[in-house]
C-alpha cells in the first residue's frame, strides 16, 4: 500500500522527468516513474516522433528502463501531464504494467492532484503473460 510520502515521491519524480520530454507535436510533456519491489525508482518522458509509431511514452520509456537494468517486480508506477485532470494512461501502456503485474497506479496533474487506483480498475480484463507462447 502507498502511502502519502511514496505518493508525493513518486509525483514528484515523474514531474521532474516532464522537463526532459521531447513533444514538438502534441506540446504535452507527460512523466513516469516506476518503482521496483526493491524500491529503485526509474522515470520516462514522452518522446515524440514525426512518425507516430516511432514515438514512445513515457510510461514505456520508464518501465523498459526498469526492465533492462534486470528489474521484474514492482509495487507502483506514477504518471503525470499537464493536463486538466490527473493524467490516466491509455490502454496499450495499461497493458505493458499488466504484464509486470504493477499493481497501483498513481495519477497527477501538475498541481499535484493524485489519485492512486490499482491497475485491475484501469485494466480488469487484461491480458495474462501465457508462458512460451507469443501471441
Amino acid at each position: 500500500m502507498l502511502n502519502e510520502e511514496l505518493i508525493d515521491t513518486l509525483v514528484r519524480s515523474a514531474m521532474e522527468a516532464t522537463k526532459n520530454a521531447y513533444v514538438p507535436y502534441s506540446k504535452v510533456p507527460i512523466g513516469a516513474c516506476v518503482m521496483a519491489s526493491d524500491g529503485t525508482l526509474y522515470t520516462g518522458c514522452t518522446i515524440e516522433n514525426v512518425i507516430r509509431n516511432l514515438s514512445i511514452s513515457a510510461g514505456e520509456v520508464a518501465m523498459y528502463k526498469a526492465v533492462a537494468d534486470g528489474k521484474r517486480e514492482f509495487d507502483a508506477i506514477a504518471f503525470i501531464g499537464n493536463t486538466e485532470r490527473p493524467f490516466v494512461p491509455n490502454g496499450a501502456i495499461c497493458q505493458l504494467l499488466a504484464e509486470f503485474n504493477v499493481p497501483e497506479v498513481v495519477m497527477s496533474d501538475m498541481n499535484g492532484d493524485a489519485q492512486v487506483i490499482p491497475l485491475t480498475d484501469l485494466l480488469p480484463y487484461g491480458n495474462e503473460p501465457i508462458d512460451n507462447h507469443i501471441l
